[in-house]
């Protein structure tokens, strides 16, 4: 298990596609520390940490608004304090919403805009301050950076920056050969995707991916697997993992 005493901070890690993040790579002998936003999220939060521990490793549960740049230095310096350091840090935290431009209004908009794209800047920033040399940053963006489509204005919009926040912390964390790397899967199979879209959209969605569905979970963790161990010698880049449902 090359991934065994490393440690890592996940943000959004406690369900989903974040939970699966923290429980494969507690499999693989890392210590996870999971990050969580919201009051409504604690059990899940307290539940994975508690799968985590049955690999014999350590978890944390940590809240915070990462759209504070305070809060993402205290979580970070909390998570440093709970493991003993960190190696791996990986972010999954967005919001997604479905809204026609001339419908947005601009609470909507600055909503948006932090936790796609502010929070995901000082989460790398403050991997970049924390992280050991040799250590490994991943953001979770979205296919629809590919894409034309409407509707997902500030979704896409937001997430859009991350490309550019990557490449620049990539190219600046080189000398101490920490890799940088955004991962952009295709609708994913998720609570977060189906309150947004309409049944004939879902059906639509589907028909452009291989096997006619979306994109899941299980089809993400192990990439993220893969370039936070042996695949580190990938960086700067955005991998779009969505079975051909969308690419540059």
């Amino acid at each position: 298990m090359t991934l065994q005493g490393k440690n890592v901070i996940i943000a959004g890690g406690a369900k989903n596609l974040g939970g699966l993040i923290s429980r494969t790579l507690a499999g693989r002998g890392a210590n996870v520390a999971v990050h969580y936003n919201s009051d409504a999220t604690a059990a899940a939060a307290e539940q994975t940490v508690a799968e985590i521990r049955e690999h014999g490793v350590r978890a944390v549960a940590l809240q915070g608004d990462l759209t504070d740049p305070a809060t993402v230095t205290e979580v970070f310096d909390a998570a440093v304090r709970e493991l003993g350091g960190l190696d791996i840090a990986v972010n999954t935290a967005g919001k997604v919403l479905r809204k026609p431009i001339l419908d947005t209004t601009e609470a909507e908009y600055d909503s948006m805009a932090d936790i796609n794209a502010k929070a995901a800047y000082f989460f790398i920033k403050e991997a970049g301050r924390t992280l050991a040399d040799g250590g490994k940053i991943v953001t979770i963006v979205t296919a629809l950076l590919a894409a034309f489509t409407d509707g997902y204005s500030t979704y896409a919009g937001g997430k859009a920056p991350v490309e550019h926040y990557t490449r620049a912390a990539a190219k600046e964390l080189a000398d101490r050969l920490i890799s940088v790397n955004a991962v952009a899967p295709g609708p994913m199979d998720t609570p977060f995707f189906y309150g947004q879209e309409t049944d004939e959209r879902v059906a639509f969605h589907k028909s452009q991916a291989m096997g006619n569905q979306l994109t899941k979970i299980e089809d993400i963790a192990p990439i993220v697997e893969f370039l936070v161990d042996s695949g580190w010698w990938i960086t700067g880049q955005t991998i779009f993992a969505n079975g051909g449902y969308t690419t540059r």
